[in-house]
């Protein structure tokens, strides 16, 4: 399947800055549940949405039914048995979506891009153009 050289570069952008995200997450509350079991711990794999007690990964949607139209959802888990309280989940995400705010023109400087709740969820929306062919 062919993906054009521009959406892979800013997929890749993407990715880095959830992984960032991951790791500050990690970092910051890695040990305020015990991981899954059949869970790697942080760090044991290629890619820090499979390892860890988090995951957090960029969903597109095209915004349909959407107040805020096409972007990428923040889809966040907690790698745990333990129950994690809605109060917690909600922590873990406002902080989540912070990270994002802060990072966001630090990963694309020539974007106009931003974090938003969109419903129950938050959302990165905004330029997502692939400029010139």
């Amino acid at each position: 399947m062919y993906t054009h050289p521009k959406l892979a570069a800013f997929t890749a952008r993407l990715e880095a800055l959830f992984h960032e995200v991951d790791a500050d997450l990690e970092e910051l509350w890695g040990g305020s549940f015990p991981l899954h079991p059949n869970r790697p711990f942080r760090g044991e794999t290629w890619n820090p949405e499979m390892d860890g007690l988090f995951e957090i990964a960029p969903d597109f949607t095209v915004g349909a039914g959407s107040e805020r139209g096409r972007g990428y959802i923040v889809s966040l888990r907690v790698a745990t048995l333990d129950k994690v309280s809605a109060e917690q989940y909600a922590y873990l995400m406002d902080l989540a979506a912070a990270l994002m705010r802060k990072k966001l023109s630090l990963f694309f400087p020539e974007r106009r891009l931003e974090v938003v709740r969109d419903g129950p969820r938050f959302k990165i929306i905004g330029d997502f153009s692939l400029g010139e062919a």
